[in-house]
Order: C-alpha cells, then structure tokens, then sequence
C-alpha cells in the first residue's frame, strides 16, 4: 500500500526567554513558579506597562500551564528520580517509577500505540536522542532497562504514559540527569535533509506558530523511493517534536487507521503540523523498514503565524 499518513502536532505555549538555549533546556518548570510569573505579570499591568505587552505575557504564562515535558509532577502524578549510570561509559540500567498522589508505585496503564510507556531521552542542545520501552516490574512499580552513555552532559529525560482508569489523563513527566565527562555541545541549525542508515529523508514544508501547516516526508535509499514502510508502534510514521531553549514535548502519531499486519506504505508520509510560537524545533522521526527503527532527525524555524490555518484538516492532535 502506498498511502501517505497524516498527523499535527498541537501546542499550546509561548516561551518566556531568560537567556541561552542550552540553560533553558535542562529546567523543569514546577506549577508554582508559573503562578509566580502570573502574579508578577498582573502587578505589572498596574505600574503603567503597556497594555499589549502585558496581554502578550499573561497568554505566554497561561499557556505554560497546557505544555507538555515541562514538570516532574503532574494530575496528582509524579516520575521520581531517575537512576541511571553517572558518566560515559558505565554499563548500568536507567530505572525511575511513576509514583500516585499517596507516593504509591502506579503498576497499572493504559497501552497506547502498543505500549504502556514511552521513555524520550535527549540531551539538552537536542542531540543524542533516543525513544525506548523500558520493562515494568510490577511488583515495585520499577520501569528499568539496560542503559549506558555515550556522550557527557545533561539529559532530559521523558516519561509519557496514561495511567489505568477511566478519563485518566495522558501525561508526560520529565526529570533531569546529569552525566559527568568532557561535554561539547551541539549548536543546532536549521536542516531539512537527514541521512541515517544509508537512508535519505527529506522534508518538504515549513512550521509557522499557531497556523495548520503541511509537511511531506519523503524516505528514499540509494536514490530510490521507499514503498516498504512497515507499521512501528501502530503507524507507519512516528514524531516527536521539542522545542529548542526548554524543550517543551509534543509527541504524536499518524492518522489513520491502524495498519494490518504486512501492510506496507511510503515513500511518502504527510503531516499537518502546528507549532506552538515561532522559533527552533527539533524533530524526530521514527520509521521502520525490514524489521528495523530508523530514526531522523530535522532541526525547523517555526516563523511567526498569521493566524491562518492550510491544513485540509483530517488531522488531529493524538496526545501522545
């Protein structure tokens, strides 16, 4: 079968910039410092500040609350420390639980997209990324897998998972691991062509904050198109998007019903994508050819939007 999937990426949000990237990049943002943000944003529009930089400030702070990777805790949810090898080299496992509102182990999840737990881990200049399932040991609630660094520096890493239950609420949780060793970071820029595993994808499309945009990956190899995309994690093309300074997460899913078993797609996979503001995104796409993941990786500039959307609006936001 040679049909194009279809996903959009949502976000909410407008970045508040307190400097370089890379700092930003490493921080969690608990819920009580954004209330302090909205306090501070509301004394100002008292001392005389211009009414629609004030507007633009408290639409940014509100926003905050709606992005997703920014907080260790959240919906009476919490992803407790990470244990993971310390510096390059170690052989070791990454291991961490999710923990309920009473500090009790959730053992319990909802499977989606074939699994009950996505972990993301990417270093804090948006390198080194990896997308993995860890194994839940549920006599302790302990998620672990075998693990080992290969670059020095400060990792994010993700949780996103749904917790059993009905209407609960699908999360991503995110906490911060520092890994010692002579660190070089990596300065991002703009790129719409990967390489990987002599693979060739190619990215046809730009973001523009707040305004649906279409966007064509194409996969060839050795110059030839690829029509044996193979289903991974029920689609046949997978994303995850963060934003560049504090790596807010949006991690999606094509549309479209879920392929059977052999089906094959490609060479093309369509998104409608949606950034949240303008500015840096990198973005990571997991596809699968003869049994194995790929994985390529875009750096995008999002430009500010008009507001206008040009998706022809079958897609949708998945959540996860």
């Amino acid at each position: 079968m040679n049909a194009g999937a279809r996903l959009t990426i949502y976000g909410i949000g407008v970045a508040v910039a307190f400097g370089g990237a890379f700092g930003l990049a490493s921080a969690v943002v608990p819920p009580s410092v954004v209330s302090e943000w909205k306090e501070g944003t509301a004394m100002d529009s008292h001392n005389g500040h211009d009414s629609a930089t004030t507007a633009e400030e408290e639409s940014a702070n509100v926003a905050a609350d709606n992005l997703k990777g920014l907080s260790l805790g959240l919906e009476g949810y919490v992803l407790s420390p990470v244990e993971a090898p310390g510096t390059v080299g170690s052989s070791g496992e990454l291991r961490f639980r999710i923990l309920d509102a009473a500090g009790t182990p959730v053992t319990e999840y909802t499977t989606a997209h074939d699994k009950d737990l996505h972990l993301i881990v990417v270093r804090s200049d948006g390198s080194q990324f990896r997308h993995v399932h860890p194994t839940l040991d549920e006599s302790t609630g302990t998620w672990s897998l075998p693990w080992e660094w290969t670059d020095a520096g400060t990792y994010r890493v993700f949780a996103d998972f749904t917790p059993a239950g009905t209407d609960a609420p699908s999360l991503t949780l995110t906490r911060t691991v520092q890994v010692s060793g002579e660190f070089t970071p990596v300065a991002p820029q703009p790129t719409h062509t990967a390489h990987v595993d002599g693979f060739t994808v190619s990215l046809d499309g730009d973001l523009a904050a707040g305004s649906a945009k279409d966007l064509t990956l194409t996969v060839t190899r050795d110059g030839k198109p690829v029509t044996a995309l193979e289903p991974y994690l029920g689609a046949f093309g997978h994303l995850v998007a963060l934003r560049d300074g504090d790596l807010a997460y949006l991690h999606v899913h094509a549309k479209g019903e879920e392929p059977e078993p052999g089906e094959t797609s490609g060479p093309e996979i369509e998104f409608a994508a949606e950034a949240p503001t303008a500015g840096r995104y990198f973005l990571y796409l997991d596809f699968q050819v003869d049994g194995q993941v790929h994985t390529a990786e875009f750096v995008v500039d999002a430009a500010p939007g008009d507001g206008t959307a040009e998706s022809d609006g079958d897609s949708h936001e998945d959540g996860h």
